[in-house]
């Protein structure tokens, strides 16, 4: 009885979510690093915390969107070493987890500096403050837009878009916090506000770091109920059992599945093989299953634990 398939799911040629979006991720760069350095400039120049706070989350998101686009490149190489057996797509994985990182990173930095200036008379210039806050606040909305589309495919992207999404809010921060200190003579409310910026980026890097975690602990993709995959594959024609079924998620937008189906006695297992993999893919999104056919009363199989 056949097993296996051979219906042309290669390794390493095909187009991961996050590939689609290159040209996005490239443009949000460049726009990006060109407003991190502008922002580190005044940020030092005022002395606001808050400012120099969003800048240090805007290097986070020029690392991120630099390690989405490196990782995209790495992705589409065909593997050269014949050890990489599903590619190497997981390199945009452990970009979006670089991302969960660096975000951690920069918000344990403004929480330390908000501590250094407890008590202190610092001095801030609330007009540099409001005119890069404002500016900030346009470059990130143009990004957003642009990575918006990709954010519901791409995990990857997602990293991205959640670091801008944040650094949007950093934006509207400062503007507040220029027109607080402005308006009151009290610094304080920089540091307020810097502190503020800091537990969002603790929050949205937290349920990013989730999802990155259940792709490498090889969870069901996320809204894949796998009783109703093996319900559907139970009830194919010509199919008397399904077990050892797993799903899981290589990279973003591109779910595996493999199974074992125990074919009916007089059953043709080209056909049950060719129909499983059209519900799979038709009905759950799984464009590569590895399944194997097996003949009725066939033992052994179904005795692992794993």
């Amino acid at each position: 009885m056949g097993h296996g398939h051979a219906h042309g799911h290669g390794h390493g040629g095909g187009t991961s979510a996050t590939g689609r979006h290159r040209g996005r991720l490239a443009v949000s760069f460049v726009l990006i690093a060109a407003f991190f350095v502008v922002e580190l400039v005044f940020g030092v120049l005022s002395g606001s915390l808050s400012l120099l706070s969003d800048a240090g989350h805007m290097a986070a998101d020029v690392v991120t969107l630099a390690a989405a686009l490196v990782a995209t490149r790495i992705a589409a190489r065909p593997d050269s070493t014949g050890r990489r057996t599903y590619g190497s797509y997981r390199a945009e994985v452990f970009a979006s987890g670089l991302a969960v990182l660096l975000m951690l990173g920069v918000a344990v930095y403004i929480v330390v500096q908000a501590a250094l200036r407890a008590g202190g008379d610092a001095e801030v210039e609330t007009g540099p403050m409001v005119v890069v806050g404002a500016l900030g606040l346009a470059v990130n909305v143009a990004v957003l837009l642009l990575l918006r589309a990709g954010a519901a495919e791409s995990l990857n992207v997602k990293g991205a878009y959640l670091e801008v999404v944040a650094d949007t809010a950093g934006s509207v921060g400062v503007i507040a916090a220029g027109w607080l200190v402005a308006a009151t003579g009290n610094p304080v409310w920089d540091t307020v506000v810097a502190l503020a910026i800091g537990c969002f980026v603790v929050v949205r890097a937290l349920l990013l770091g989730r999802q990155v975690l259940a792709v490498l602990a090889q969870h069901a993709p996320e809204g894949m109920d796998l009783d109703q995959v093996t319900g559907d594959l139970a009830a194919i024609d010509g199919v008397a059992d399904v077990h050892d079924l797993h799903l899981w998620t290589l990279t973003s937008g591109m779910p595996v599945a493999t199974a074992h189906l125990v074919a009916t006695e007089h059953a043709d297992p080209h056909a049950v093989l060719d129909r499983a993999r059209d519900v799979l893919r038709r009905r759950h999104g799984v464009a590569h299953a590895t399944l194997q056919v097996e003949p009725s009363g066939h033992e052994g199989c179904d005795e692992l634990g794993w």
